[in-house]
């Protein structure tokens, strides 16, 4: 079979065959007849609410000698964690942001890292071991170092979640409370498109296999945590400043700022046994359903009912717009990506779906399905079917990431690395 040697030895000559995973899917779906020798490299990619993502940061905040230390930071308000280096008396700060840390409940880490990314100045504040306070505003030549880091990120799919009960559930998975008893079901996964669903026993991922993430190159550190043999997940790393700001960004939930995250890699077919695991589409990938209040799965469906014959991008209608006393897409849009005053923004909205049960109006469209489930695990007679009114992935904008892995591998500027195998568990 093939080696990852030879296969960038065919990306150099212009020779390999590169397809995203959804050119592949098609093949696959369309009942084509396809064997390993046809195809080279599939990249796969996932975008979604990633909470494991963070970044570190360096930057000059004064003069050589005008303070001794950094006690504590905040950019744009959101807390940053200066060190571990102390810089004394350099005028430079190092610090440890979270993509989850928030400054209020409309701006976080995720945020604060598209700002960066974006090259907006931002407001930095440090309150030195002498007890003053610093301000300056940053710009981008400022930041000398700017890396971002997951703990856990890319995980092999995830799960929907429900309310079986009266009332609502303020939750990280639900932009305004997840309504019950099961009114609507918030969902999380890219399906058949993930990487780590497409190489499950991370055959050709590995430490140090380079991949895209935000639309710049990265590497895989490791697995992260919580990960398992069932639920694999990937500790990553890359530079931000090559980054791109509409593959990340901040989410407001109804518990407050999530950070955004898009990851893509190259899958080289370099056995039967990746050629097989490629082939897995929508139709085979579980979705377990959880009750909001535990966690706990109760049932499962799979991920067709989330990708297959559904609208993978939300549609405005200005014309249906009857600009409302108090507009609910405005309130509660997670990526704030509509208002009344600017209209909508297409590179900032998540495709999540969330105005379209918002607006009275239908100014907003899109089919994003139904899942059926019974009132028990056991019902298997009386099915409801309950709408999904959230989607925490954004289909549309990981397939245009892998698109983008695709061109790059196909333009000799992104070539394949055999990673370290991971450990075994």
């Amino acid at each position: 079979m093939r080696t990852i040697e030879g296969i960038n030895a065919k990306i150099k000559k212009g020779e390999a065959v590169v397809l995203t995973a959804e050119e592949f899917k098609d093949i696959i779906r369309a009942k084509e007849h396809v064997t390993p020798d046809d195809v080279d490299v599939v990249t796969c990619a996932t975008c979604a609410v990633m909470s494991g993502t963070a970044a570190i940061l360096s930057f000059t905040i004064a003069d050589r000698g005008e303070f001794e230390r950094a006690d504590k930071v905040w950019l744009n308000g959101v807390p940053a964690f200066p060190g571990p280096c102390p810089n004394e008396r350099l005028g430079i700060v190092d610090v440890f942001v979270y993509g989850t840390a928030r400054a209020n409940h409309e701006y976080g880490g995720g945020h604060l890292f598209r700002e960066i990314v974006e090259g907006k100045e931002i407001e930095a504040k440090v309150r030195t071991s002498e007890g003053r306070m610093i301000e300056r505003r940053v710009s981008s030549d400022d930041i000398h170092f700017a890396r971002m880091i997951t703990t856990r990120s890319a995980f092999r799919n995830y799960m929907a979640f429900i309310n079986p009960c009266e009332g609502e559930v303020c939750s990280i998975f639900s932009v305004r409370g997840l309504h019950g008893p099961y009114k609507e079901i918030s969902v999380t996964g890219s399906g058949e498109i993930n990487p780590l669903e497409n190489d499950p026993m991370m055959m050709t991922i590995g430490i140090g296999t380079r991949i895209m993430v935000n639309g710049a190159p990265g590497y895989v550190i490791g697995e992260g945590t919580r990960s398992s043999m069932d639920k694999p997940n990937l500790s990553v790393i890359a530079e931000m400043k090559a980054m791109e700001g509409e593959f990340m960004g901040g989410f407001i939930t109804s518990k407050g700022p999530e950070c955004i995250t898009s990851i893509a890699v190259p899958i080289p077919v370099i056995s039967e046994s990746v050629f097989s695991s490629l082939r897995i589409v929508d139709e085979d990938v579980k979705l377990p359903i959880a009750d909001i209040h535990n966690r706990i799965p109760r049932w499962v469906s799979n991920y067709s009912v989330v990708w297959q014959n559904t609208d993978r991008e939300i549609e405005f209608d200005a014309a249906r717009c009857v600009n409302c006393d108090v507009c609910d897409v405005e309130k509660y849009c997670p990526t704030r990506a509509f208002s009344r005053a600017t209209g909508f923004d297409s590179l900032r909205c998540f495709n999540c779906g969330a105005c379209i049960s918002l607006c009275p109006e239908g100014a907003f469209r899109g089919n994003l399905g139904y899942i059926k489930i019974g009132e028990s695990e056991t019902e298997t007679k009386t099915k409801t079917e309950v709408p999904i009114t959230l989607r925490q992935s954004n289909r549309a904008r990981a397939n245009k990431l892998a698109e983008k892995l695709k061109n790059k591998i196909m333009e000799g500027e992104f070539t394949l690395t055999a990673g370290e195998k991971m450990k075994e568990k």
